[in-house]
This record gives structure tokens, C-alpha cells and sequence, in this order.
């Protein structure tokens, strides 16, 4: 998967049509939180304010490789802040690259029953 930095783009998608330019770079931010496992680590991560990746594979029941691998996934796209301590790497979210993909979706109506 080809991952890059998320940073704002365009208006929300309901206000204007969207360049297509501005649909393709959405759509693969969109992506970076399309997946489950990607999503339950955010969670744990915005939870826990800041955590070790040695705590992130337990929780999330799959081996340390693939937590790696969606964790720089992550990263890659600025939706986590990665810091080395010793041989550990600890996470946070960043909330601003997590808004633009909240901010995007602004304007969305809520479905009624």
C-alpha cells in the first residue's frame, strides 16, 4: 500500500463536487482507517494517550510483525507520532491529521429511522 502524509485537502464532500485530484488523495487517506486492525490500534492508542508498541500486540491478537507493519502504516500517514526509546517504539495520535479526515466528511446528514 502506498501511504502518504495526510494533510488537508479540500472542502467537505457534501459542500462542492471534489477535483479528482482531491477524491484520489481522500480516498487513500480514507484507506489508511479502512482496515479493522488499523482501527481497533488507533483506538487503543487514543485511549491510551500514549503507548508501547510491546503493549499493542496482546490486545490486538496478532503476531508482532504484523502489528509492526500497520503500525507504519500509521505513521506513514501522520496519523500516529512514533518516538524510539530504547528498543521500543512508543505511539500517539496526532488529533489534527485524524480532523481532516472528521472534517472531510462535514456536512454529512445524519440517516434518519
Amino acid at each position: 500500500m502506498d501511504v502518504h502524509e495526510i494533510t488537508p485537502c479540500c472542502s467537505p464532500v457534501l459542500t462542492e463536487p471534489l477535483t479528482e485530484a482531491d477524491a484520489e488523495e481522500l480516498a487513500a487517506a480514507f484507506k489508511v482507517v479502512a482496515d479493522p486492525v488499523r482501527l481497533r490500534l488507533l483506538s487503543l492508542i487514543a485511549q491510551a494517550g500514549e503507548i508501547c508498541s510491546c503493549d499493542l500486540v496482546a490486545p490486538i491478537g496478532k503476531s508482532q510483525p504484523t502489528i509492526s507493519h500497520h503500525m507504519s502504516v500509521l505513521a506513514d500517514s501522520g496519523l500516529v507520532h512514533r518516538e524510539k526509546r530504547g528498543k521500543w517504539a512508543w505511539y500517539s495520535v496526532v488529533p489534527e491529521r485524524l480532523s481532516v479526515l472528521r472534517d472531510a466528511l462535514g456536512g454529512v446528514p445524519v440517516a434518519r429511522s
